[in-house]
């Protein structure tokens, strides 16, 4: 990498503490060098370190510090007419991205090659691996970590960090099958080769229950791997009675020694998962 890491990333600690910096050329230049490093894949906002991922605050806070400095324009495209900050991504064809119409990508999200992306959205600071389906209305949004080889299923909210900002990405990782209409939020981390049926909603507080043993195990924004997930609920008392609250619950595991499709298939088949 070409970037002097050392003294960029210093610069953007400066001047978000200070953001009268931006107003200097030097600033202004240091956090464009980082939204340019994050379109080529050449920096990321979290990456995997062993089993834990580790997040780089710095470069979050460079994508929160390109917005005060960009300039809003009008991007044309052919009949359609966009006015923004932020340009949208471009020449694909050299990144060997599949891109449909009507999907969008904005500078500063990195689709590595073999990426799919149906009519759908990717926030700047995004991270998508090669070989996985952003689907129709799938929505990844900014500094998101999404893995390699998986499927994001028609009109899947992946949360970002910016709208309220936060501290961590969410995470999906390799392997994973993330059904329709799920919702993921808040930094949770979905570790690899997880299925996750239609509709499953999980932020930090959802209760992800493990219902496989004769005791439930209960985890809160994290997924273990290769778990097969399906909406639920528990029973919670509240002053004015009792109500049923939303949850997420294990209902099974893919089975490690078996190929990932067929793994795949296997876990919908057996446990009648819709997706």
């Amino acid at each position: 990498m070409s970037l002097d890491i050392t003294s960029i990333k210093a610069q953007i600690e400066s001047a978000w503490k200070d953001r009268s910096l931006l107003a200097e050329a030097t600033y202004k230049a240091a956090v464009h060098s980082v939204i340019a490093a994050l379109d080529k894949g050449e920096l990321r906002v979290a990456e995997p370190n062993g089993d834990e991922w580790k997040v780089h605050e710095w470069v979050k806070k460079a994508v929160v510090l390109f917005f005060p400095i960009a300039e809003m324009k009008t991007i044309e495209v052919g009949p359609f007419e966009f006015h923004d900050k932020i340009p949208l991504k471009s020449d694909y064809a050299s990144q060997g991205v599949r891109v449909v119409p009507h999907a969008i990508a904005r500078h500063g999200s990195f689709l590595e090659k073999g990426v799919i992306m149906m009519p759908s959205y990717v926030n700047i600071g995004a991270w998508v691996g090669t070989g996985t389906m952003v689907d129709t209305w799938a929505t990844v949004g900014s500094c998101a970590q999404i893995g390699r080889h998986v499927h994001l299923s028609g009109g899947v909210g992946i949360g970002g960090v910016l709208e309220p900002l936060q501290a961590t990405p969410t995470i999906v990782e390799d392997n994973c099958f993330i059904g329709s209409r799920c919702i993921l939020v808040e930094g949770v981390r979905v570790q690899r080769e997880a299925v996750l049926g239609a509709g499953v909603t999980i932020t930090q507080s959802t209760r992800i229950i493990d219902v496989t043993g004769d005791e439930p195990i209960t985890y809160r924004g994290i997924v273990p791997p290769r778990s097969v997930v399906i909406p639920g609920s528990y029973a919670k008392e509240f002053a004015a009675g009792t109500y049923q609250v939303p949850c997420a619950l294990i209902i099974g595991k893919r089975k490690e020694s078996t190929d990932k499709k067929v793994s795949l298939n296997d876990a919908l088949r057996e446990y009648n998962v819709a997706v």
